[in-house]
């Protein structure tokens, strides 16, 4: 989206609202900070005439009923203490301004309103100049919506920038979304205490179900993270049975790699009779398709809907790898761990806190100049640019690259073909 010059805000009293939507990611909290202290920067600069600073409660859902508060300029300085809390101190929703179904449904706005609608005029009410959107590509998206809808219906300019928000790191164009990172390590942390459990009982088999169901980048770099750790740990001698090799990741089934449950089986009973267990790190959407066709050629029912799609609410990776997997490879008792929710909702960590504080810099001076956009290191412009990428190339579902050179090597050694 391109801005007018009418829209800088140079000199002017800047009226900006944040908001954080869509599940939680280890950068909400960090975000709000950041933006706060560049905002306040460019006020103690001069580039600005004045500051208010509003925060909506609760995403989307805060705008459409109007439930937001101003933080007052005693508290300013307080709010770095965000830069090291996890979760979101405004509090997420998932509602979509473009269902108006549902939002009158939740009892978001009347029966005469739109959402788009309802959003527009609480902004205009707002005297909003800045809106901050936090949150995915989905969030992001709205906002380009809502902003476009205030400009054509009602003459309104509003300055969208969003922060890009997911722990799956699978927005196009963005090299890497906010908590990403933080969450991959947290993962790493989590497998840390539970690989532990491959010494309560003789033929472990331990099924680590990491989020991302389209995109495997969180389970191969949590993987990458915890095998990592488990090099720097010292061990005991070679002769206690749970050792590194034991406690090594001994797989790493992603929605981008070949999966075949039956020869992995074979692979993997072989690991079982050496070590005595097996750890298998895997994303929540992993092998769907295989393990259709597995419980298929097994006689198995596998859920349809009257159109014949398969149901995939009824399909659950965690739940039929510890049932087939375990018996396959012969394992006399099988858990599956997620880590998720732990992972989630940690606070930034020293990678994401930098990475949120430059595209935060650059997105407030964007916002001044009437830049709309999201923010990230822009993959397909030269040099990968931190800058406000226009919202119409904001989509989700990028893959994860399995070529990576870390990713290869760490196949090799742990005897997977990738």
């Amino acid at each position: 989206m391109t801005a007018m010059n009418e829209n800088q805000l140079t000199g002017k009293h800047v009226n900006v609202a944040m908001m954080t939507s869509g599940g939680l990611a280890p950068c909400l909290s960090c975000s709000i900070s950041r933006l706060a202290h560049y905002w306040i920067q460019a006020l103690k600069d001069g580039k600005i005439g004045g500051l208010t600073l509003r925060m909506y409660k609760d995403g989307y859902k805060g705008v459409l009923i109007g439930d937001s508060f101003v933080v007052p300029e005693s508290d300013w300085e307080s709010m770095e203490a965000l830069d090291f809390i996890g979760g979101s101190p405004i509090g997420n929703s998932r509602v979509k301004l473009t269902n108006e179904a549902d939002c009158k449904k939740r009892g978001f706005i009347k029966d005469d309103e739109t959402p788009l609608e309802a959003a527009a005029q609480r902004l205009l009410k707002d005297e909003i100049h800045v809106l901050h959107t936090i949150g995915g590509d989905d969030t992001n998206t709205q906002a380009a919506f809502l902003s476009k809808y205030l400009l054509e219906q009602h003459g309104g300019k509003v300055v969208v920038v969003g922060m890009p928000k997911t722990i799956d790191n699978d927005v196009v164009p963005i090299r890497q979304t906010f908590g990403a990172d933080t969450a991959a390590r947290q993962g790493a942390i989590f497998f840390t205490n539970v690989v532990s459990e491959t010494s309560a009982n003789p033929r472990m088999l331990v099924l680590h179900e990491v989020m991302g169901r389209d995109c495997g980048y969180l389970t191969a770099k949590t993987a990458a993270y915890y095998r990592e750790s488990l090099n720097a740990q010292k061990f005991a001698s070679p002769l206690f049975p749970s050792n590194k090799e034991s406690r090594d990741v001994h797989a790493i089934w992603i929605p981008e790699t070949k999966f075949d449950l039956k020869t992995e089986a074979a692979r993997l009973q072989k690991v079982m009779d050496t070590y005595g267990c097996v750890n298998v790190f895997f994303g929540e959407g992993t092998g769907i398709e295989e393990i259709i066709k597995d419980m298929e050629s097994r006689g198995e029912t596998v859920a349809r809907d009257a159109f014949g799609h398969v149901s995939l609410a009824k399909i659950n990776p965690g739940e039929y790898f510890a049932k087939n997997l375990s018996a396959a490879i012969g394992a006399e008792k099988t858990i599956v761990q997620k880590s998720g929710y732990f992972a989630r909702s940690a606070a930034a960590n020293d990678f994401d806190r930098k990475l949120i504080a430059d595209c935060a810099k650059v997105g407030v001076e964007s916002a001044i100049q009437g830049v709309s956009g999201c923010m990230g290191q822009d993959e397909e412009k030269e040099g990968m640019p931190i800058r406000a990428i226009e919202f119409e190339r904001i989509k989700g579902g990028k893959a994860f690259d399995i070529s990576e050179t870390w990713f290869q090597d760490m196949m090799k050694e742990i005897g997977q073909t990738a």
